[in-house]
């Protein structure tokens, strides 16, 4: 067995240091993951959103469709699409000309964080079919 000499070295306790840096570390490294989840709702509440106004801009620009065709079958399809991504979807076709079809589709995002309110608003334009003998 070796014995340590009184040569001024001293052995250091470091228990608990791990620990601290643990307390000090995890937080932001919640922060971050929440961060990246909650921006992973609003992209794909986004993407449901456009994908809903692009259904129903396809629906309304059909040859003898009715305008209303477009906000009602936007509507249907983000609610079956943006089921959990998309709270509360709303679709007008503001916008629309004659000759252009403009549907709109807007929502909430789920939130993690309480009391912070983000929304998602997509817009989809295409020309009105039209029969030309």
């Amino acid at each position: 067995m070796r014995k340590r000499g009184n040569s001024g070295s001293r052995c250091r306790d470091d228990g608990g240091a791990l620990t601290l840096s643990y307390v000090a570390i995890l937080p932001f490294v919640f922060v971050v993951v929440m961060t990246l989840m909650q921006a992973s709702l609003w992209f794909l509440a986004r993407n449901a959103a456009l994908a809903a106004a692009r259904q129903g801009a396809d629906a309304a620009r059909t040859f003898d469709a009715s305008r209303a065709a477009g906000p009602a079958a936007a509507l249907a399809f983000a609610r079956q699409a943006g089921q959990g991504y998309l709270n509360e979807p709303q679709a007008s076709e503001a916008g629309s000309t004659a000759t252009t079809i403009s549907i709109t589709v807007s929502g909430h995002v789920p939130s993690f964080v309480p009391n912070l309110l983000l929304s998602v608003s997509e817009t989809a334009q295409a020309p009105v079919e039209r029969f030309r003998p």
